[in-house]
This record gives structure tokens, sequence and C-alpha cells, in this order.
């Protein structure tokens, strides 16, 4: 380990740091490696001090960093962030376990010495204790897919407490869009962390708030959305997107999708039409919210074989209808719309529908607003899913794949509409807490130097190939599957009655109801280590990978749904 004190008190001055090397031996290789390089250092062990000779450029910031981990120097202490800019941004990038001090000396020499109290409380590990303590103290309110614990995650793969090990296609419900542990994005959470851990927004802003910010801004899929604010879930967002449409237009009627999903929060919840068991016993539901058709058969009751135009112009003819005989424009705030239905089966929205819903808010002064939270930062493709559609929501809400793993939601809209609010009346303890902020900003870095929606694209045409591939096979199971749908990375398979052969639109979705397809083809992914989620009230099975994963990903779980499809189809078959 070196611990670097820099002494540095102009951007012009060489590099001068206090170093504690193991041994003189040890001091001596790393000096050489340095100076092979042309990155001049002196070591003096009488001082204990590291003199480079040259100022801290880019390029020689990249020299010290392969001198680091060729000696297997694996962390990095530098009490100062400037002048030396360009090291810290370098050890973060090649450096990925390096960790940069704050300004401050160490938190421990600014708390005050306390008596012991006891002895720290020793804690569970094994997995059947920590199932138990689970079983008996976590509220059965949380619907969990097993007991596996997890303890450890990288890139697309976990590993449980049983040493299981998953390739995961969850990305817990669209988070971890870089992959588990990101060395990026923890770099960037470590680094903060020791900076500063929590800044309340209403206080002061943080560093990495407005940084945030600031990259985003380049991200929108228009420059009028330049107003923003930060929450922690997308629940949170949805409410505070709720409160922005009606302060805005003194209205209070919403509109929303059949099928639609926006949260479990009670105002969120109240706008939520996918399933049930979101909302049920909890009544009464916050008023003022109406429902209209979204242009899919399920939602309308219409045959599958109903052409897309007419589905389309059937959920225009309902929504208009729905404004003269339910909720008058006048007193209509707003218009929720995912671009891609979500929890509700995985459904993209036609963009003529979009359109259409545009020319409406338009026409009457209704808000617009896009529900992105699973399907922003890349996941369909396009940084946005309304991307696709051509159309500028009036507020956008996003959340889930924004920090790759840290809790924080946000709403973008246009000044003009942010700007109706009270001082006071947007915010909360942990709403934009610096921490999570600090992995916002390195995962949409990462997003913008490297080609995420390249691959998203390749890897989501590899993946609809072979799932269609196995729709086909109808001697192995394909006359199994009625649907194979989505968009970029965010995909859905549906599956038929075993019985009927024909789709199923009563509840066949719901895991708490046995023998159902898509459960059934889950259990054998999982069992072959396939991570994947059941969806919605019908039997739809989803895949929502990391936007990282590779070509040899795809193929691994491309043949583990073949084999499990199979499997399943035997199974029945068997029975009939």
């Amino acid at each position: 380990m070196i611990r670097f004190a820099s002494r540095c008190r102009g951007a012009a001055t060489p590099f001068s740091a206090r170093v504690h090397i193991a041994s003189d031996q040890s001091a001596d290789c790393f000096v050489k490696h340095c100076i092979r390089d042309q990155f001049a250092c002196k070591f003096t062990p009488a001082e204990g001090a590291l003199h480079f000779r040259h100022t801290v450029t880019a390029g020689r910031s990249y020299l010290l960093c392969i001198a680091l981990k060729a000696h297997k120097l694996s962390t990095f202490f530098l009490q100062k962030n400037r002048p030396h800019s360009y090291l810290r941004h370098t050890i973060q990038v090649i450096h990925s376990t390096v960790i940069i001090m704050p300004s401050f000396e160490s938190a421990a020499s600014h708390i005050a010495p306390l008596p012991s109290a006891s002895k720290p409380l020793p804690l569970t590990t094994s997995t059947e204790g920590l199932q138990a303590l689970a079983d008996k103290h976590i509220t059965k309110g949380l619907g969990r897919l097993r007991d596996h614990v997890f303890k450890e995650g990288k890139g697309l793969r976990v590993l449980t407490t049983e040493n299981q090990k998953l390739l995961d296609f969850t990305s817990g419900i669209g988070v971890t869009s870089l992959g588990h542990a990101h060395p990026d994005v923890t770099a960037a959470i470590i680094s903060q962390a020791q900076s500063i851990i929590h800044v309340q927004c209403a206080i002061g802003l943080s560093e990495p708030y407005v940084q945030l910010v600031e990259s985003l801004l380049t991200m929108m899929p228009d420059p009028s959305l330049d107003s923003f604010f930060f929450w922690n879930s997308g629940s949170e967002a949805i409410e505070a997107a709720i409160k922005v449409s009606r302060t805005k237009t003194k209205r209070n009627n919403i509109v929303v999708m059949q099928g639609g999903y926006h949260g479990r929060t009670s105002g969120a919840a109240a706008l939520t039409r996918s399933k049930t068991s979101f909302f049920r016993g909890t009544g009464p539901l916050m008023p003022c919210v109406y429902t209209t058709p979204f242009p899919y058969w399920h939602a309308m009751g219409l045959p599958k074989d109903t052409p897309e135009d007419v589905l389309i112009e059937q959920a225009i003819l309902g929504v208009e209808n729905l404004l003269q005989q339910q909720t008058a424009p006048e007193d209509t705030a707003a218009i929720f719309l995912e671009p891609v239905i979500g929890e509700g089966g995985y459904i993209p929205a036609p963009t003529a529908y979009v359109k259409h819903l545009r020319k409406l808010c338009d026409k009457y002064g209704i808000m617009l607003v896009v529900d992105e939270i699973q399907t922003g930062f890349g996941r369909t493709g396009k940084t946005f899913a309304i991307e696709h559609t051509g159309v500028t929501p009036d507020i956008m809400v996003y959340a889930k794949g924004f920090a790759n793993g840290m809790p924080i939601s946000g709403i973008v809209t246009r000044k003009e509409i942010m700007d109706v609010m009270a001082p006071g009346s947007l915010g909360g303890t942990y709403s934009g807490n610096v921490v999570a902020c600090a992995a916002a900003l390195a995962t949409t870095q990462y997003m913008r130097t490297h080609d995420i929606l390249g691959n998203v694209q390749a890897r989501s045409e590899q993946l609809f190939r072979g799932l269609r591939e196995i729709q086909e096979d109808e001697a192995n199971g394909g006359w199994m599957i009625e649907e194979v749908r989505g968009k970029g990375l965010m995909i859905a398979l549906e599956f038929k009655d075993p019985n009927s052969k024909l789709t199923s639109s009563h509840n066949r979705g719901d895991i708490t109801l046995p023998g159902n397809l898509n459960k059934l083809v889950q259990d054998a992914c999982y069992d072959r280590g396939l991570l994947v989620l059941t969806t919605s009230i019908y039997p739809v099975l989803r895949l929502i990978p990391a936007l990282v994963l590779n070509e040899e990903e795809v193929d691994e779980a491309l043949k583990i749904m073949k084999e499990s499809v199979k499997e399943v189809a035997r199974a029945i078959e068997g029975k009939q």
C-alpha cells in the first residue's frame, strides 16, 4: 500500500508526496518502473517521500497508474483532489480499486472517543438462519421469487449464500444496467462516501447533484426539457409528477392507460392498472383518476388478429370519448403514459397513438407525462424510449437504470412548468442523495463514452432471433409461445393456455396461481442457472438483462430457455 499526502499548491508545481512503503526494496522497484516509463521520481527513505520531477499531466497519470497496477498497489490515498484532477480521473478510470481521500483528515480524527457499552451483535450468516429470520420478521407483503439469499454480483452473474451461480436476466427489475458492481460506478460511490455521504438539498446542493444535471441536459430527448429534481424511488417521482401537473394546470383529473404501472405509494398506486395486488384492500385510493384503453388487443378485449391500425383507431376513439364523457378537458391535468407498458406485459406504444396523444394534450392544455422509469437510459435502444416516437413530453419521469443500483429517481420538465412550484413544495430528507448522484453521474458518463446503445441493438436482435427460433420449433415446445415482443433489451414471451392452446387472459400471470406456463418455464430456467421474471396478469415471462451483456451470455441464456421450454412442453404433453 502507498499513501500519498500531496504537498502541491499550484498546477505548475512538481508532484511531491509523503509515502509509506513496506520496504526500501519495494520502493526501489516502484521507482525503477516509473523511471523506465519516463515518469521520473525519487524516493528518499529518510523523509519517507516520493518526489516527481514533472507536473501531473494526463499522460503521466496514466503511467503512474500502470506502475501501481504492476506492483499490485491496490489502494492509493490522495489527500487533495486538486490540482491533481488528471491524476484523480485516471486513477478512477484505470485503477478501479483505488480510493481517493477527501481534503479533510480522516473522519476518525474528528470523532470524540466514547466508552464502550457492549460488544457488537453477532449476526447470522448461514443461509438457513437468514431464511428463518426473513420468514419470521420480514413482511409477507414482499413477494419473493425464491428463498435464496444473494451475497455477490459481478457483471451479469450473481452468487447466492449457497454458492449457486446464476446468469441474471432480471437486473434487479431493470436497475443494474451496467451489470453488478461496475468498477466505474463502484469507484464513484467509494470516493463520494469518503468525502461527504449526505447533503440535504434544501440546506445546500452538492457538487455531484449539479454536475448530474449538467450531464443529463445533453441526454434529454429535447432541449426544452431543462429543469430537474431528484428523488429516491420511481413512485416518489410519479407522486411529484402528479403534483407538478396539477399545480401547473390548476386541474385535478389524471388519465392513465389500461395495463399501466406507475408505483405502489398511495398516489402512484391509484394510477396503476396492471394488477390489483398492488392496491387490493387499501382503498379509498386517490380520486380523480380515469382509465383509457391501451392500443393492444389484451387491453381492449379484441381478438389477437385485430390489425394494429384498428387497435390504434379504437384507442384514440376511447381517449377522445373519455374526454367528452367522463373527464372534461378543462378538468384534466395530465395523461400518464409508459412508452413501453412495463409490468403490464412489455407492450410498446404505437408511434401513431403517442403522436395523437401529443396533439390532444396540445389542443386542451393537458400535460403529457411519460413514465420512463423502466425504459429510460438505453433499455430500448434509445436513451429514452419516447425517442422512438419523435414526441416530446411535458414531464418525464425516470429511475431504475439511472444509477446502476443506487436509489435515485427524478423528473424533468420545462423551466416554466417547474417554476410554478413554491419553495418547499418539492423535496425530501434523502432526495438527491449525494452518493446516489455520484453513482448516477458515473453511470451516465460511462454510457456517454461507450457504445451502450449499439450493444443494446445488437444483443436485442440476437435475442429476438433466438427466441423466435424457439417459438417456431413447435415440436420442442414452441407451440406454447403465443408471442415474442418488446423493444431493445426489454423482451417478453407470452404463453398459451396448455389445454386450449389459446392465449389466456384470466389472471394466468399471477405468480400466486399454480400451473402457469410462464412460472413453469421460469422455474426450469432457474434450475439451469438463468434468473428471469414473470409479469402482468397474463402468462408472460420477461427478460431484462444488463445493457452490457455480450454475445456469449445471450447464447447461454437462449440455450437454457430452449431446454426449459422443451422440458415444460414434454411434461404437459405427458399429462394430456
